[in-house]
């Protein structure tokens, strides 16, 4: 099993401890969990909003109150780890993320649904970015082509499996099982890492130097900007006064924090580490993978509910094509990233993506589980190409005393990117369907031949409504357009999706090619 040695490394170095390999796994099925709450609810919202007698508007806040309390954790997770140890860290971030769990699953209402949703997402958010720091820092660098691949597979397939499995679930359970499903594996995480890890020691003078300023910056910041990012494209952006306020908070929040980051002694968040260009470029293509990973998962539902009226479970079952190829490409792209150039492999995975948009953007309201078959497998096998270099070319490089904090700040890239993609792509169907309605409008005019001669045929069609049979023509045609204003916006989605991963690719060429060794650089 062992590789030869690393240069400069003996061959004990080069082994994998078959412990801490445990252990990691462990890590990774933590990781796992607080990926797939993200997604896990999405199709279950309506069973959740009956089940505790919620409006509209409220049961929303179960997916924006976790988010929110996600992204503040996830860079303060650097220095947490720091100050208490990955032991301390993760024991109670998977054991409160468990007990949250419980507790969600136990809700009889929307309040307290929200609080321990909120809880759950804060407290589980410090072991997505934990267990990337440790891929990188206990394990040796000519192994990563092991490692990358589970940590990859976890960040796109739990998102993606996670409408399905809570299809599945709500179906032939309930909603609670939902939050329930996560007890037992908490618990075993939570005594794994309690016992097993012992990766480094605490640093317990940095709790006399905590930057409270700095922390409050940070969470008015990213809390208000996820607020603005979620709810904005719903509410007309700035037309609506809560959405000004918070933006508000985000900009004071930013100042504050940005502030404290390059002035105090001990800032909560490092920022240094985007000073190494290929940390920078790989954060900017984590953020791109986020519009692509999270906007798929939400505009493939849409078009499948919205067009072709699939009810969760379908929906569900439809799109496990692409977890399946996710799975069956990780092996694959773990032996690549042993042998081949990382940027090369991105470059694939990028073009690869872009091609499966592209062949989405001759969508039809016709278009069924084949037609979306292909897609769905290129856009599964590309993200894969491109999750497990990704995190190479981003941390792979970095001194293992930059790496904790680091990864924070990369895996919060990602989440934004979601955030930032979905509000983009909100904001541009609403835009595009007003659009593509009217110029359908125009051409379905009264003095049109070909409308009128439909309208004639709804109207012999509807005739024994009376007087109304013009009426309900009407409205045929109209939800008939409208259907097609859908279609037309999801194609003009995948189109500008396509050219941004073309775009990406080309930012490639900005990138230092790592080190061999599964794209790190060396460590020691």
């Amino acid at each position: 099993m062992a590789a030869p040695a690393t240069a400069g490394g003996a061959p004990a170095q080069d082994q994998i401890d078959p412990r801490r390999l445990i252990t990691f796994l462990l890590m990774v099925l933590g990781m796992f969990m607080a990926i797939l709450d993200i997604q896990i609810v999405s199709a279950s919202l309506p069973e959740i909003q009956a089940g505790l007698a919620a409006s509209g508007d409220e049961i929303q806040w179960i997916q924006t109150s976790y988010l929110i309390a996600e992204v503040i954790m996830i860079p303060l997770s650097g220095y947490l780890s720091r100050m208490l140890s990955t032991r301390w860290v993760f024991t109670i971030s998977a054991g409160g993320f468990t007990l949250m769990s419980l507790l969600c699953g136990l809700s009889t209402s929307i309040g307290e649904m929200i609080l321990w949703r909120s809880l759950q997402g804060f407290l589980g958010g410090a072991m997505i970015p934990t267990v990337f720091a440790c891929a990188y820092t206990i394990f040796p660098r000519s192994k990563m082509h092991i490692v990358s691949p589970m940590i990859g597979l976890v960040a796109t397939l739990a998102p993606t499996i996670g409408p399905t499995l809570g299809g599945y679930l709500t179906e032939f359970l309930s909603w609670h099982w939902l939050f329930f499903i996560n007890i037992i594996p908490g618990i075993i995480v939570t005594v794994a890492a309690f016992t097993l890890i012992d990766f480094d020691k605490p640093d317990l003078s940095l709790l006399n130097k905590f930057d409270w300023w700095g922390f409050l910056g940070l969470a008015l910041f990213l809390g208000a900007m996820e607020y603005v990012l979620e709810e904005g494209a719903g509410d007309d952006w700035f037309a609506d006064h809560v959405i000004v306020i918070m933006t508000a908070v985000m900009v004071v929040g930013g100042f504050l924090f940005f502030w404290r980051a390059f002035t105090a002694d001990e800032p909560i968040v490092r920022l240094d580490a985007f000073a190494d260009r290929n940390f920078a470029m790989g954060s900017l293509f984590s953020f791109g993978l986020g519009i692509g990973l999270y906007g798929l998962i939400y505009i493939f539902p849409v078009y499948l509910s919205a067009v072709r009226g699939y009810n969760s479970l379908q929906i569900g079952e439809t799109m496990m094509v692409s977890g399946i190829a996710m799975f069956l490409t990780a092996p694959i792209a773990g032996r690549f990233s042993q042998t081949s150039d990382p940027r090369i492999m991105m470059g694939i995975g990028f073009v690869m993506f872009s091609l499966s948009c592209w062949m989405m953007t001759g969508l039809t309201e016709d278009w069924d589980y084949w037609e979306i078959f292909v897609p769905q497998i290129l856009r599964g096998v590309s993200l894969m190409l491109c999750m497990v270099p990704v995190s190479n070319i981003a941390l792979g490089m970095l001194p293992p005393d930059k790496v904790k904090n680091a990864s924070g700040l990369f895996n919060l890239t990602r989440n934004l990117g979601g955030a930032v993609g979905l509000a983009l792509i909100n904001t541009i169907l609403t835009n595009r369907q007003d659009f593509h309605f009217a110029r359908l409008a125009e051409g379905v005019s009264v003095t049109s031949d070909a409308a009128q001669k439909a309208i004639g045929m709804l109207e012999q069609a509807y005739s024994t409504l009376g007087d109304a049979a013009h009426t309900a023509a009407l409205s045929t045609i109209t939800s008939m357009a409208k259907l097609q204003a859908v279609v037309m916006s999801l194609s003009d989605i995948f189109l500008i999706l396509a050219i941004l991963f073309l775009s990406l690719g080309g930012l490639l060429f900005f990138v230092d090619k790592p080190a061999a060794g599964g794209g790190g650089g060396d460590a020691h």
